[in-house]
């Protein structure tokens, strides 16, 4: 596992913000990109997908997530999310639930570290348990 030190953590926050760039947000404008830290230290990255009906949207989140397990990779150390109206990071960019609910799916809620950035200077790290308290996840189902 790579170690999450603040060098990586600037890392993970350009690399979102980076992926803020590739946004498909004609309707809202709020653009999100995100940096999924993989276990083998392998980034990937993700940026939101919009959709004239909404429903088929996808977050950044689960964009870099998709990404990663469509690539065979399913251990994960952390996320940078951020997000902003037309790439102005002004604010945290929280996950939504569906997110929330991808991130149990494939990571260790007291392990996986949530980072929320609105600049390198300003962001704060939480673990999915914090995020998601008492989440349903494969343990629920006695898998893992």
């Amino acid at each position: 596992m790579e170690k999450l030190d603040q060098k990586k953590i600037e890392e993970l926050i350009d690399k979102a913000v980076e992926m803020m760039d590739y946004s498909y947000v004609p309707y809202s404008h709020f653009h999100v990109g995100a940096a999924l830290l993989a276990g083998n230290g392998t980034v990937y990255g993700g940026c939101n997908i919009e959709n004239a009906g909404y429903t088929p949207s996808n977050c950044a989140e689960r964009t870099a997530f998709f990404k990663a397990v469509s690539e065979g990779v399913t251990e994960f150390e952390a996320i940078c999310v951020v997000g902003g109206m037309n790439k102005e990071l002004t604010d945290y960019a929280a996950p939504c639930g569906v997110c929330r609910q991808v991130m149990m799916e494939f990571c260790d809620p007291d392990t996986f570290r949530i980072i929320l950035a609105a600049g390198r200077e300003r962001y704060e790290v939480f673990t999915l348990k914090e995020l998601l308290p008492m989440g349903f996840g494969p343990k629920s189902l006695g898998v893992r």
